[in-house]
């Protein structure tokens, strides 16, 4: 939950590794680190706080100068936000950024202790690793780090410089994400591809245990046992344009706007003669018809989409469906075997609970399908069968783009089941094809014609300390996604609940004044919802109801109305989903919060 970058060439390093952690500040973090080689020795600039903290710091105390060195954003796991815990942590010749968590830590910390009479400066479990490093070091780096692999147990991803190795940087991952850039006479390690698209499209994929030297400004690589490995260089396919807010005030709002293009390059290369077609994904009409139960596992705003999901599959496939939070489906011991397929949704592809759920689910008989929005992450390598969401890089924590674009991959991949399996005809799958096909009209046209009705209802909202958000079958799926999206990056409390569970006790919390967001598209649930909406407005709540633009909502029932386009019952969430992300920018915005960088979270949860 923290980014790591590194560089070896020509350049200024200070300045290579300042601008490559700042577009990894989307990640989250809570202090930033650079170490850079300075004529032959390492010397180390990090403060607690934000980047440009740093900078600060270096324009006080004097940047280090030279052409290698490793940098570090901190999201603090082990000790406090401080000058002190903040990456990079060294041992004597020894000098580490670190990604992830190393659970035994303890332990190696006490054999440290009883061993080398070592003195520890920091909290942290990083500082850990550089001393075993250190311990293990005898001028042979790859040999020390392999040690250190032996010993260490987690997920992580290692930045490494050695006082007696001068420019040359070493690195290795466990689970959490490292790529490798490829410039001309330059090298780079990063986080992320958005950390080094400045300098290089061009890039290496680090996987399990395999281990990079970058040295006079290029990438060599070997496994922990010292295997020499010729890799496939990548191409990333967007560039650094993409990754800029082009004009927004923020990121987040910027991919609000994104979203129609994401659609539409998501489900466009997957119809063929105006029918759903998921072969290139490995899935075919025969593997469909195989399948008798359908699982879907993700965390957040991925399991929200998992639900609408779930609505859609059985409705027209009546294939059984569960849906489930991968950090609790992991270890409940599921019921899984052949003839199963199990559904890992993650926008990183590297989420630390999906991915365990993956390698539990690849021990048993049930087939596996990823939709991921990160080529060649590890999800979507291991998995059996690959979906990729054509979203484009997603800067802001608070996710929008990705999690319409997985909407969308849930639809088709519905569409295709149901008509695979027989479920529904010809006829009938083309035009639920046909109506998917226009909805990056209609989106783009409901951000239009919604934004001033959300910025004004969002001045209502920002003094109020908590809120529901309520629906019935897919707009309670929905009304998931819209509470989190708001608590997220408001920090205002929201919860979610089905319309027709209020009198089992939540209706107890309506106070005068206190607002309620119903969500209110599903015509032959209309009436029971606008019941819903009446006995808590009843009861004193402010009533902002989302309906479509022909809905009779009368005037008893809400105080602030959203229309948007009436479309299709059934793909409703996908334009509904748009003033409930409206209504949480700006409220945000109006609180004056940091709506891309919201407290506390970070964009890729690479540790459980």
């Amino acid at each position: 939950m923290c980014g790591i970058v590194g560089y070896v060439g020509p350049r200024d390093c200070t300045d290579v590794l300042i601008s490559a952690l700042a577009k990894l500040e989307y990640r989250g973090y809570d202090s930033a680190g650079i170490a850079v080689f300075e004529n032959g020795k390492i010397e180390v600039a990090k403060s607690k706080g934000r980047l440009s903290d740093l900078v600060e710091k270096m324009e006080k105390e004097g940047k280090p100068q030279g052409h290698a060195g490793i940098g570090h954003t901190r999201w603090a796991t082990h000790g406090e936000p401080s000058d002190i815990n903040s990456h990079p942590h060294s041992g004597r010749r020894v000098t580490i950024v670190h990604n992830g968590i190393i659970e035994n830590y303890k332990q190696i910390k006490q054999f440290l202790i009883d061993n080398e009479r070592t003195e520890f400066l920091s909290d942290t479990d990083t500082e850990v690793v550089a001393q075993l490093l250190d311990f293990y070091y005898n001028g042979d780096p790859i040999r020390a780090i392999r040690r250190t692999l032996h010993e260490v147990r987690g997920s992580f991803a290692l930045g490494i410089v050695f006082a007696d190795r001068p420019e040359t940087i070493y690195a290795v991952r466990r689970e959490s994400p490292l790529i490798v850039g490829q410039g001309k006479g330059e090298a780079f390690i990063a986080s992320d591809v958005p950390a080094i698209l400045k300098y290089t499209k061009d890039y290496y994929l680090l996987e399990h245990n395999e281990i990079v030297i970058l040295k006079n400004g290029s990438a060599s690589f070997c496994t922990m046992h010292g295997r020499v490995i010729d890799k496939e260089l990548k191409t990333a396919d967007w560039d650094e344009d993409s990754a800029e807010k082009g004009g927004y005030p923020h990121f987040m709002i910027k991919e609000i706007h994104e979203q129609p293009t994401a659609v539409k390059m998501t489900v466009t290369p997957r119809i063929e003669d105006g029918l759903p077609d998921l072969s290139e994904c490995g899935i075919t009409p025969e593997t469909l018809k195989d399948i008798n139960n359908v699982f879907i596992v993700a965390c957040g705003t991925a399991m929200h989409a998992g639900m609408v999901g779930k609505y859609v599959i059985e409705k027209l496939a009546r294939v059984s469906v569960t849906v489930d939070i991968a950090s609790e489906f992991r270890y409940r011991n599921p019921l899984i075997g052949k003839g199963d397929l199990v559904i890992i949704i993650s926008q990183s592809g590297e989420t630390a609970d999906s991915k365990a759920v993956l390698r539990l689910v690849k021990e048993t008989e049930a087939k596996t399908l990823a939709i991921v929005n990160v080529k060649g992450s590890s999800i979507a390598r291991e998995a059996d069968m690959v979906i990729y969401t054509h979203a484009g890089p997603e800067i802001a924590v608070a996710s929008t783009k990705a999690y319409m674009v997985q909407l969308a991959v849930m639809y088709l991949f519905a569409f295709e089941l149901a008509y695979a399996k027989g479920r529904i005809d010809e006829a009938k799958c083309r035009d639920l094809t046909d109506q998917l096909i226009k909805m990056p009209a209609i989106i783009e046209k409901t951000v239009n014609s919604v934004v001033d009705d959300c910025q004004y209802i969002s001045t209502k909202l920002i003094s109020t300390s908590s809120l529901l958000y309520i629906g019935r079958g897919l707009d309670y799926a929905l009304s998931m996604e819209g509470s989190l999206k708001l608590k997220e990056i408001s920090y205002i409390h929201s919860e979610s609940y089905a319309a027709g569970e209020l009198k089992h006790g939540t209706i107890s919390l309506i106070t005068e004044g206190m607002p309620v967001i119903a969500v209110a598209t599903q015509n032959t649930l209309l009436e029971k919802t606008i019941s819903n909406i009446e006995e808590v407005k009843a009861r004193g709540a402010m009533t902002v109801v989302i309906c479509d633009e022909e809905a009779d909502i009368g005037e008893e029932a809400a105080d602030y109305l959203i229309r948007i386009p009436k479309i299709a019952e059934m793909l409703m969430p996908m334009v509904a989903t748009v003033p409930m992300q409206l209504l949480a920018y700006y409220t945000s915005v109006n609180k004056g919060n940091d709506v891309d960088r919201p407290r506390n979270l970070a964009k890729s949860v690479t540790v459980e």
